[in-house]
């Protein structure tokens, strides 16, 4: 059912009818879990989405963060909010209770986050960088350090950072000029600047620990020689109790189109030289221990995309059911004829299940890609493991980029149903546009994605990777092929697999050739056809499943050879409607946006090289 977040019925199909998680609660790891227990954790995320975070959303907005006396405040109403989350234990869900967290697999903590996501992101990012402040301590810290900052951090009483912008290095973060000089006591005293620092300083805690990339002096320039720091705001006592000002002072805070409640910060450490930090992990390993996080940080930004996608979506269909306005076209000749709901009007319907079909498949990715986390940690063999690490790698980019892309269109779709009341702040889904555009900019920009994926992940493993996905898609589509009613709809998923395949083996010749820039120019065009073929193979894939579910169904009623009857259990049947409509997604994106696929991978393989070739002056002369 919808609840103007999150279609939950959705959720519950993708976990336990199409990526059958089940499976998982057999497993060592997992054998607490159960359907129910999962079910039970859906609601309790449901109600804290709807009663807590989501009527705080607009006002977060309208008071936003202030900065006075080098102080930074965020608005009132999120103090309560913020505790309340903690409390209920989604800073960290997937840890294990040892350190505080519930231990649960990651799929049904990616679900569970979602309506909060939908409901108020800006407040969710305080404990989300918490959350991998925090876990980089527990996977590279010593026990003393663990003891100092970790636990209190995921008991939500101290807060955390990941400092790595500067202004003359943004995503050439090995260009950064942070230094760190060793002490006699084996600390270090950090002397930089950090921008763009998310949830940099706040007043929701008493203290915040900042990881802090930096280069040691002496060390190599580039990305070899950076190393990282734990540097807290303030120094913390043997005993644990807060010490003195750590020389960590916010410079500013940014006026942003969006996001407006989290505090994106300009930090200055060590303008008193007296700021201290602590290295974690080894001297020079600061990117390979920073980006152990990104995987799951990156999965967070398609999840945040998907929470602004799914609420605008929920809202837009809300509306377009409640707003009267304008008779049918096909009543134009009808004197008497009275006005609709504009769902009733075609270019509305049009534009609402092109909306769904980007969320149902964005929601299906994000969640296999977590569910992939999950079995590669209970795998019993290293090829199993190998297997679903190759998927993650590779699905990472797509669920970043693509996610945030079409959530951002999605949302832009949504003020488009409301018409002029959807620009004003009067209703929500102006501000989900704002909120989500910071979702294809940081953790990575969306075109530095897509580079990863072509440059490096298409052919980690010589190419496994890619041939173990193609695997699961050329599955769905032998399976829809023996459906009659879905048959020809799998012939386009087929189509646009063969194109890909062949462009894909394309990039690889120019990419031992001169024309290796080619695939460069092309990343952008070619992660968005890449995530059209994932999200067809999710959406025909569920159709399937629907399918199969409304024989059964029909079968029970009796009604296997009566129209009519279909028809109208539609109406009277919410699970009839809900597979209807899984199937009518996949029907309307295999003709709208698979068709097109194959011309769109040829216009490509011309190797049109015009954007390297014209001169810097003829953009703009």
């Amino acid at each position: 059912m919808s609840n103007l977040l999150v279609n939950t019925r959705d959720q519950l199909f993708v976990l336990f009818e199409q990526l059958d998680i089940e499976k998982l609660f057999e497993s060592e790891k997992y054998a607490d879990f159960s359907k129910d227990v999962v079910l039970m954790i859906q609601n309790e995320a449901e109600k804290l989405a709807l009663n807590v975070l989501m009527p705080i959303y607009a006002e977060g907005d309208r008071e936003g963060c202030t900065f006075k006396d080098g102080k930074v405040s965020v608005p009132a109403s999120f103090h309560n909010a913020f505790k309340k989350y903690v409390e209920a234990g989604w800073l960290c869900p997937v840890e294990s209770p040892d350190v505080g967290g519930q231990g649960m697999p990651i799929v049904v903590a990616t679900a569970g986050t979602e309506a909060a996501f939908a409901a108020n992101f800006p407040l969710l990012m305080y404990p989300g960088l918490t959350h991998g402040a925090a876990r980089l301590i527990e996977k590279f810290g010593t026990e003393e350090q663990k003891n100092k900052y970790m636990y209190n951090m995921y008991a939500g009483t101290w807060t955390g950072t990941m400092c790595l912008t500067e202004p003359g290095a943004g995503s050439d973060v090995g260009a950064l000029k942070t230094t760190a000089k060793r002490l006699p006591d084996g600390t270090f005293a950090i002397t930089g600047t950090k921008i763009f620092i998310s949830c940099g300083d706040h007043d929701l805690t008493e203290n915040i620990v900042h990881t802090v990339l930096a280069r040691i002096e002496g060390n190599p320039p580039g990305t070899a020689g950076i190393s990282i720091f734990l540097v807290p705001k303030y120094r913390v006592n043997d005993e644990g109790s807060l010490g003195e000002f750590n020389d960590v002072r916010t410079g500013n805070i940014e006026h942003k189109m969006g996001i407006k409640a989290s505090a994106t910060c300009t930090l200055n450490f060590g303008d008193d030289g007296k700021c201290i930090g602590e290295l974690l992990g080894k001297e020079r390993q600061g990117m390979r221990i920073m980006f152990h996080m990104m995987n799951e940080a990156r999965l967070e930004v398609g999840m945040q995309s998907l929470g602004h996608a799914t609420a605008a979506y929920e809202h837009a269909v809300h509306y377009a059911k409640e707003r009267i306005q304008s008779i049918p076209v096909w009543e134009m000749k009808n004197p008497d004829a009275k006005a609709v709901p504009i769902i009733q009007h075609p270019d509305i319907r049009r534009k609402l299940l092109w909306m769904k079909a980007y969320v149902e498949g964005i929601r299906a990715m994000n969640y296999f890609t977590a569910y992939c986390m999950d079995l590669e940690s209970v795998s019993k063999t290293e090829q199993e493991r190998e297997k679903w690490h190759g998927l993650i790698e590779l699905l990472i980019p797509v669920c970043k980029a693509y996610s945030s892309e079409k959530a951002f269109l999605v949302c832009s779709a949504a003020i488009d149903i409301y018409g002029g009341y959807g620009y004003c702040s009067e209703y929500p889904v102006e501000q989900y546009l704002r909120d989500c555009k910071i979702a294809s900019i940081y953790e990575g920009t969306n075109g530095i994605q897509c580079l990863d994926l072509v440059g490096r992940k298409l052919g980690q493993r010589k190419g496994m990777d890619v041939m173990n996905l193609l695997g699961e898609t050329s599955a769905t589509i032998a399976k829809t092929k023996e459906i009659g009613g879905l048959k020809q709809y799998a012939v386009h998923l087929e189509e646009a697999q063969n194109a890909i395949i062949d462009l894909t083996m394309q990039f690889a010749q120019m990419g031992r050739s001169s024309g290796f820039m080619i695939p460069i120019l092309n990343a952008t065009p070619y992660l968005d056809i890449f995530g059209d073929v994932v999200i067809g193979h999710f959406l025909l894939q569920a159709a399937g499943i629907a399918y199969e579910k409304l024989q059964a169904i029909y079968t029970e009623k009796g009604i296997e050879d009566s129209k009519s009857k279909k028809r109208a259990l539609i109406h009277e049947n919410a699970d009839v409607a809900f597979y209807e409509g899984k199937i009518a997604v996949a029907k309307f994106f295999a003709v709208d946006t698979l068709s097109s696929i194959k011309s769109r991978c040829e216009a490509i393989k011309r190797g049109e090289r015009v954007p390297i070739e014209m001169a810097d002056e003829s953009f703009a002369y």
